[in-house]
This record gives structure tokens, sequence and C-alpha cells, in this order.
């Protein structure tokens, strides 16, 4: 299995803030989202909608806290 790599936040927020990367809330959960959403980020669910017009070589940094 591949280990998934790791930023730190100052990185994820410098490349969502450049509009480099697209920042996703791993939460299913509407109440746990909007519990714990960062600015800038996006739901799952709206990240299921988007996926299919996302271009293939953008980065996408998942988070849940």
């Amino acid at each position: 299995m591949t280990e998934v790599p790791r930023i730190t936040p100052e990185e994820a927020h410098a490349k969502v803030t450049a509009g480099k990367s697209l920042l996703v809330c791993g939460y299913e959960d509407p109440e746990r989202f909007a519990a714990m959403h960062l600015e800038g980020g996006i739901s799952i669910q709206e990240f299921r909608m988007l996926r299919p017009t996302l271009a293939k070589d953008r980065e996408i940094i998942f988070y849940c806290a």
C-alpha cells in the first residue's frame, strides 16, 4: 500500500490560497462538515459533484480533524 503524502497546514493554506489545490473536508455528515470547515474548503458532496469537471492534474488536499 502506498503511503499518503502529508503536508503541513501552512503548506495546504498556501496552495489553496494560491489556487493551486482544492481543499476537501472528508466528513460525510453535513453537521460535522459545518463544525470542521476550514476556510477555502468544500464538502465531500461538493467534491463529488465537481469531480467530473476537475482537471486531471489538479492537486486535491483532503482533510479531517
